[in-house]
């Protein structure tokens, strides 16, 4: 089996981070999200990996190189343009060949991994598998309808009258029946290649296609809110340790990381919390789910449920919050403007000014 991982899309919805970064490569917990994808499909056993790849190619080449760090054997596939999930399949044919694969979504986060999923494939062998999980706003998704036996009978890609509250989670498999799908459907009222209609086309075809619903926890990464609850969860399971200087005055209460090289002084650090490695923290709270990346300065100031990414500052702000901070960004207090007050009174008032 191969892996196809999805990286080309342009991550409007997390702009403006991704007007400068890739948003495969946002990271959560202080690693990009890519990475986390990449290394379930390395621990189901997957050593073949496409990666699709955009306008952003040159940064995921950079963050991910040849993939051996992972354990994978990596194939760049240039995408000219994000013309939907079917047209990365068409594109990835001649790197996929007739082998069954794995399609992942590089800004998806699917607890627990995939090994589970691909081992359930690799026995049953359907010509299509697909992941489903409910979901409180399906018209964002693709929606599957199931019949009264579970069966999958219809697809549709973010419909305004959702038939179910089942939406696809961004990790998929596939026989080489699929390549007929993809090849003979066409565009979309949003003018792509859906993966939704080509899944409807093999179903439409009398193929083997079946679903597993996951009550595990799934996000799509694509806006901020999703980000900082992916970077919770993470946080939740993370291992602490103390490998940069935390001094006398400081405390640490939880399950916080201090990586190499970081710096607490006359701080409090509430976990889970990771501080990257040179980054500064004077005088200063970071409370519960945060992350903060390498070589920042945060100083006199609070900051909690949020990310801020590399060689950022925050001095003498409070209290910052549910925030994903981009790179080289410098948060301080906006300059104090004199007070003054103008009145008409009349004869024998009394006014009480607050100081």
């Amino acid at each position: 089996m191969k892996a196809l991982v999805l990286c080309g899309g342009s991550g409007t919805r997390l702009r403006p981070i991704t007007h400068t970064y890739a948003k495969q490569l946002v990271p959560v917990a202080n690693r990009p999200v890519l990475f986390y994808g990449l290394e379930a499909i390395a621990r189901a056993g997957v050593t073949e990996v496409g990666v699709v790849v955009g306008n952003n190619g040159d940064e995921i080449r950079a963050a991910v190189g040849d993939g051996s760090r992972f354990g994978l054997r990596v194939t760049y596939i240039p995408q000219q343009r994000p013309l939907g999930l079917a047209h990365a399949v068409l594109i990835a044919r001649d790197f996929l060949g007739d082998e069954d694969f794995v399609m992942y979504l590089g800004d998806n986060f699917v607890v627990g991994g995939i090994t589970e999923l691909v081992d359930r494939f690799d026995a049953q062998r359907p010509d299509a598998q697909i992941l489903l999980t409910r979901v409180s706003d399906p018209s964002a998704f693709g929606v599957a309808e199931l019949d009264g036996r579970g069966s999958v009978v219809g697809l549709e890609e973010k419909p305004e009258h959702p038939k179910s509250d089942l939406a696809l989670v961004g990790v998929y498999l596939f026989g080489p029946a699929v390549h007929r799908a993809v090849r003979a459907i066409g565009p979309s009222r949003r003018g792509e290649l859906e993966i939704t209609d080509a899944i409807q086309w093999l179903i439409d075809d009398g193929r083997d296609v079946r679903s597993t619903t996951i009550s595990g926890y799934w996000k799509d990464t694509g806006n901020v809110d999703d980000m900082l609850e992916v970077n919770r969860t993470i946080l939740e399971s993370l291992a602490p340790g103390v490998a940069g200087e935390v001094d006398e005055s400081s405390e640490l209460v939880g399950r916080v990381r201090v990586e190499s090289g970081a710096r607490v002084l006359g701080s409090r650090i509430v976990g889970p919390a990771v501080i990257g490695s040179g980054t500064t923290v004077t005088g200063s709270y970071v409370g519960p789910f945060t992350s903060v990346a390498e070589n920042c300065r945060i100083t006199d100031s609070e900051v909690e449920f949020s990310i801020v990414l590399r060689d950022s500052r925050l001095q003498g702000v409070r209290r910052v919050q549910a925030s994903l901070i981009g790179r080289n960004v410098v948060v301080t207090p906006a300059p104090r403007t004199p007070d003054a007050h103008r009145f008409v009174l009349g004869d024998h008032s009394e006014v009480q000014i607050p100081t």
